[in-house]
Order: structure tokens, then C-alpha cells, then sequence
């Protein structure tokens, strides 16, 4: 017994050992980007890896709002994330609730179909979206980034899992009752339901906000642009790369979606717990 409790406690070290070094490595990336982001130009090349400047300053960031509409980009990134996050959760939650409380022929089929969109490349529907984006006149406008992503398939997934372990009684008693579906969604069903409402907006909106593809697609003019465009005008492949003003626009852009997800973790990591639980 003495031998068995000996090997489960140095299995439980060495986990602890590995998560502590996996941590570590994932830190990393953020660590060097706020390091850097305080040094000078020689010093950012000459001792890159170093977590510490030598001599810390703030040019990179004095550099960000004199070079740049910094405060202009960050509110187009922001309405853009936020408008695609209120639609995305929006039409997911009302298309969970058709799914699970109303019945009509064909429903399953119509499910998995849509489920099948999730693998289909963005390749794919990439020029049909320039193209009509382009006939509507919403090229160079932030609308015309954010138009395209309106509804979403994964949140549409992640929010029926978690009405599926609702039962269907309180439903059924609230329509007895002639209450409208809507008032039942808003009154019953999503207090149940809302930390996987909160997780999944905030999935939504760390997404839209790094998202880059679509928009240097649609934008052209420089306060149109969105964070991570704006961190590109400073990423040269030819070597002419700003590397401390590179790094303080990418601080200011990941600033925000890491303190939400530090918020609202614990939510992320139940709804994704609760989907796999109820398959």
C-alpha cells in the first residue's frame, strides 16, 4: 500500500510538473510581446528574449497614438465585435430553441445539415461575400466586415446542448398557460441557460476581434481599420519591422479579450464541459 501511494504521489508530481512547464510555454508568447513592447529599438533586436528590459520606456506606445487613429481603429473593432457578438447570440438562441422545444418534420435533417456547414472552408464563401458585399457599396465600411457574420453555427451547437437538459414540462406548462415563446425564452429559458449564453458570446467576440482574413478584404482606408490590421502596417516580411511599436499594438489589441476570458472563464469551461456530457 505504502509502494502504491509512493507512485500515485510522483505520477501527481510529475503532472504538476508538466502543466506547471505547459503553462509556462503558453505564458510565454505574452510575456515576450509586454516585454518587448517596453524596450528601445536596439534593445528590443539586440536582447529579444530577455523578459526584462533594460532600460523600460513607453515610446512604442507614445508611437501607437501619434502614428495612428488608435482610439478610432479600437471603437471600429469594438462595434464590429460587438454587433456581430449580439447577432451571432441572438439568432443562436432563438435557432437552439426551435431546435429542441418546437417539433416539425424535418427538424433533425435540418440540424445536421447545418452542422455540416461548420466544415466548410471559408475559402469557400470567401469571393460569393466580396461579391455581394461589393454590390451593396459596403466595401471600405466596417458593416461590410461585420454583415457576413451574423449567425453562427458553433453558437447555435453549444446553446441547444444547453437547453437540451432543460425539461420540456416547464415549457409545456408555460404554453398551457398561453404564454408566448418569446416571453418563455426571455422569462424561463434563459436564466437557466446563462452562463452558456455568457461563454458563448464571449467565444464570439474573441473571435471577431482578432479576426483578420475578411477584413483586409473589405478594408482599405486606415481609419476603417481593425486592430489587427493595424499590428500588420507594422509586421514587414522584408525585415522592416517596428518591433517595439509591433508589440505595444498587439498588448493594446489582446488586452481586452484576455481580461474577458479571465472573467468569464469558468463559464467557457462549463459550457464546453456540458456539450460533452450530453453529446
Amino acid at each position: 500500500m505504502q509502494g502504491t501511494g509512493e507512485a500515485g504521489g510522483a505520477r501527481a508530481a510529475g503532472w504538476h510538473v508538466f502543466l506547471i512547464l505547459y503553462t509556462c510555454l503558453i505564458l510565454f508568447p505574452i510575456a515576450f510581446a509586454v516585454s518587448n513592447s517596453f524596450k528601445t529599438s536596439s534593445d528590443a533586436y539586440n536582447t529579444i528574449l530577455e523578459l526584462i528590459p533594460r532600460r523600460p520606456t513607453l515610446d512604442g506606445y507614445r508611437q501607437v497614438f501619434a502614428k495612428l487613429p488608435f482610439v478610432r481603429i479600437a471603437l471600429n473593432t469594438f462595434l464590429i465585435a460587438a454587433s456581430v457578438t449580439v447577432c451571432k447570440t441572438m439568432t443562436s438562441l432563438l435557432a437552439a430553441y426551435s431546435f429542441v422545444f418546437f417539433q416539425y418534420k424535418g427538424k433533425k435533417v435540418l440540424y445536421f445539415l447545418m452542422l455540416i456547414t461548420m466544415f466548410v472552408p471559408f475559402t469557400v464563401t470567401m469571393i460569393p461575400n466580396y461579391l455581394l458585399i461589393t454590390q451593396m457599396g459596403l466595401r471600405d465600411n466596417i458593416w461590410g466586415v461585420a454583415l457576413p457574420q451574423m449567425a453562427d453555427v458553433l453558437g447555435i451547437f453549444l446553446l441547444r446542448q444547453a437547453m437540451r437538459g432543460i425539461p420540456k414540462s416547464l415549457v409545456e406548462a408555460a404554453k398551457l398557460d398561453n404564454i408566448p415563446d418569446l416571453k418563455i425564452m426571455k422569462d424561463i429559458i434563459m436564466p437557466l441557460v446563462r452562463p452558456a449564453v455568457i461563454s458563448t458570446g464571449i467565444i464570439f467576440f474573441i473571435n471577431s476581434w482578432n479576426e483578420y482574413v475578411w477584413p483586409v478584404l473589405i478594408l482599405k482606408s486606415v481609419e476603417h481599420y481593425t486592430l489587427p490590421l493595424a499590428l500588420q502596417m507594422y509586421i514587414s516580411a522584408e525585415g522592416g519591422t517596428d518591433f517595439p511599436l509591433a508589440m505595444a499594438v498587439s498588448v493594446l489589441t489582446m488586452l481586452i479579450p484576455l481580461v474577458l476570458y479571465l472573467i468569464f472563464q469558468k463559464y467557457i469551461i462549463s459550457t464546453f464541459a456540458m456539450t460533452g456530457v450530453k453529446g
